[in-house]
């Protein structure tokens, strides 16, 4: 079967010929998309039970703003130590099986984070559970969007990824937006633990239901007999693929700036809305935030390919996407109307989730398929090594100057991944005009 332009002779990546999906899905393209976006839509939706009250769920457990934060922090340093080896687990044993280690892994962490909050446990306890989480979510980094991309290449599909990552996106966004209004209203007419509990619940039929569908196609694991060498051998070629090549180092570099604001304010917004709103217990407002967020990732994947279709370069609407999240995050900073702060807050996550395909596309059409899964997760490692220093530093600037400062300063923070973007563009590398519209007779005029 056609791989769809993984790669020539001499191992370079090509990308994907054409612009669209139109005509480009045949029935083994669009049963390997069937599978991604069951994938996509459990998974999530388990993980976002919590995600509009979790934050709350570390304060009710008695940590202060620093130590919810730290714990948050805690947990993607657990993504930035286990990223690159479940990378290389998921290059060399297999997606599937780096699929089903995550969903074991991340339902028995996120029992553990029920019992510590039952006990009222003591700081470094949570630390250490986040950071098992963390080890969860890292088997599904980089080894889904790997075994998406392979598979459809395997094939024979001959269209654009911005197409199909973005109804991943929006399938996403979907199950975030029933989930964390789930979560939230459970929350408040139970307890803060019970989302906790249907996260466990939902993971564990999430394991039966990829056992059944998701094998490996397009992609042969090389499991070696020396595990070390294995090792060793993988992340060379994936540091050769990833770091050592300007075009994909520059798009990392950046990831620690945006990824790291990302998460901080995704979290933050749950208290400080509620602060706006005036009533400390309305936890259906929390689930709200999140419930917006999703809402706007489900726009944003319905947008980004058309969005890509004006632009001849993927980076020009990644730069745009990251100059207007930083923009909204400053005017969101100075706020004090609960209203008009939903209103910038759904503009932020609507900017910034319209930029994610094209970004996941323009990585993945300069990755070779033996090394997708680890450059990914360098990808991931990266964004949550950002998390890591940013989320405590501005959980301490909430404590002491209150959330809407918090928020301004994470907008200033953002623009530093701009340059690192404008780095990446010179590079001129063929992915970035990859799948542009061409077939108008002026696309030679067409916007940069």
């Amino acid at each position: 079967m056609a791989h769809g332009g993984a790669g020539d002779e001499n191992g370079h990546v090509l990308p994907l010929p054409t612009g669209g999906d139109g005509g480009a899905m045949n029935a083994a393209s669009r049963k390997i998309q069937r599978i991604y976006l069951t994938l996509t839509l459990g998974n999530t939706l388990a993980a976002s039970f919590i995600w509009g009250i979790n934050t709350l769920f570390l304060l009710d457990a008695g940590l202060s703003n620093l130590e919810a934060f730290a714990a948050n922090a805690f947990f993607t340093a657990g993504m930035v130590l286990f990223e690159v080896p479940t990378g290389v687990i998921a290059d060399g044993w297999g997606r599937r099986v780096s699929f089903l280690l995550g969903t074991v892994t991340l339902a028995a962490s996120t029992y553990l984070y029920y019992l510590l909050w039952q006990l009222s446990a003591p700081f470094w306890s949570w630390a250490v559970v986040s950071v098992l989480l963390g080890l969860g979510f890292t088997f599904f980094s980089g080894a889904v969007e790997a075994w998406l991309v392979d598979a459809l290449r395997f094939s024979g599909y001959a269209g654009g990824l911005e197409p199909v990552l973005g109804r991943g996106q929006m399938v996403s966004g979907a199950a975030m937006l029933g989930g964390s209004v789930a979560g939230g209203v459970i929350a408040q007419a139970t307890d803060l633990g019970v989302p906790f509990l249907l996260r466990v619940g939902v993971l564990v039929a999430m394991f039966a239901v990829a056992f059944w569908l998701m094998h490996d196609v397009g992609f042969s694991p090389e499991r070696s007999t020396h595990p070390l060498r294995a090792t060793r051998a993988v992340l060379s070629a994936s540091i050769e693929n990833g770091l050592k090549n300007p075009p994909v180092r520059y798009v990392m570099l950046a990831a620690p700036f945006s990824a790291g604001v990302g998460i901080y304010v995704f979290y933050a917004l749950q208290p400080y809305l509620l602060e706006l709103f005036g009533d400390p217990h309305a936890y259906s407002v929390a689930g709200l935030a999140a419930a917006i967020v999703a809402g706007a990732e489900v726009l944003g994947g319905w947008i980004a390919p058309r969005l890509r279709r004006l632009f001849r370069k993927r980076t020009t609407v990644m730069i745009l996407s990251s100059l207007g999240s930083s923009l909204i995050l400053v005017v969101l900073g100075f706020t004090q109307v609960f209203w008009v702060a939903l209103v910038l807050l759904a503009l932020w996550a609507l900017v910034s989730s319209a930029g994610t395909p094209v970004r996941q596309a323009y990585l993945n059409d300069m990755i070779p398929s033996k090394q997708r899964a680890t450059v990914l997760s360098f990808d991931s490692l990266m964004g949550s090594s950002g998390g890591v220093v940013v989320q405590p530093a501005l959980g301490r600037a909430a404590d002491v100057y209150g959330y809407p400062a918090s928020l301004a300063i994470s907008g200033v923070i953002e623009l530093i991944a701009v340059p690192f973007l404008l780095a990446s563009r010179r590079q001129l590398p063929p992915a970035d005009q990859a799948n542009a519209a061409t077939s108008t007779p002026n696309a030679e005029s067409q916007p940069s």
